[in-house]
């Protein structure tokens, strides 16, 4: 079965143009929960434009789910999810200044990188999920360092979905039964909204976790979270 994970990123986002503390990131995590979420995503960057250091911390006792955390793997990063203890830590490999996450891993290039960080968080029991192209050949190395799961990079599929479905999620399909056969978990995200995710998770239903945050939050701002996460939850169920 297919797991909700609102990503809140852009509740913190819109609290900090303002300062303040409106809206009230840790309120929206218990309320996410209560309408139904089944996990908390967050991803916390190095300057703090959304998720601050400190949401982690005050997130973290409320998270009756799962703490799905996001971010490159510094050290700084990799201290804060291990002394929060993350259920799940994704691995994605942004620059500090990146607007948003827009490729997956190139494990070749990073392997033993990624090999040492995955063994690292592991050993503090914590799944791993390293985000990806959907490319097979780049699965299979993620099979070779370790990790959990993957996250497929769901953006290029958004991208023509409307156009052409069956296209659009052809090499998802690929992708997803080259990880499903080797036993690495499938996690998804970027870019899906009501219009595209059931689809999605009809074509591929192993899926296991799908993380949406951009698109549920500015549905929310019409159709109210409570009523949003229950239509995603539709899509997923």
């Amino acid at each position: 079965m297919t797991i909700l994970s609102v990503n809140i990123n852009k509740i913190a986002t819109l609290r900090n143009s303002r300062g303040g503390n409106i809206p009230n990131v840790v309120e929206a995590a218990i309320n996410c929960q209560k309408f139904g979420a089944e996990g908390i995503t967050i991803h916390p960057r190095p300057d703090e434009r959304h998720i601050k250091r400190q949401d982690v911390y005050d997130l973290k006792p409320v998270i009756t789910t799962e703490l799905n955390i996001e971010g490159y793997p510094s050290e700084d990063f990799l201290k804060l999810v291990t002394e929060v203890k993350a259920t799940q830590v994704t691995l994605v490999p942004d620059s500090p200044d990146q607007l948003t996450s827009d490729h997956g891993w190139d494990i070749p290039a990073n392997k033993q990188f990624l090999t040492d960080i995955i063994y690292r968080l592991k050993k503090e029991g914590i799944r791993t999920s390293v985000f990806v192209n959907p490319d097979s050949k780049i699965i299979e190395e993620a099979n070779i360092i370790g990790t959990d799961r993957i996250e497929l990079y769901t953006e290029s599929y958004a991208a023509v979905y409307e156009k052409n479905p069956e296209k659009a999620i052809a090499p998802f399909v690929k992708a997803a039964k080259t990880a499903h056969m080797l036993g690495i978990g499938i996690n998804a995200g970027h870019d899906l909204n009501l219009k595209n995710l059931k689809y999605f998770i009809d074509v591929i239903p192993y899926v296991k976790e799908v993380s949406i945050g951009h698109a549920l939050i500015a549905d929310a701002l019409y159709l109210g979270l409570r009523n949003t996460i229950r239509e995603y939850l539709e899509c997923i169920k």
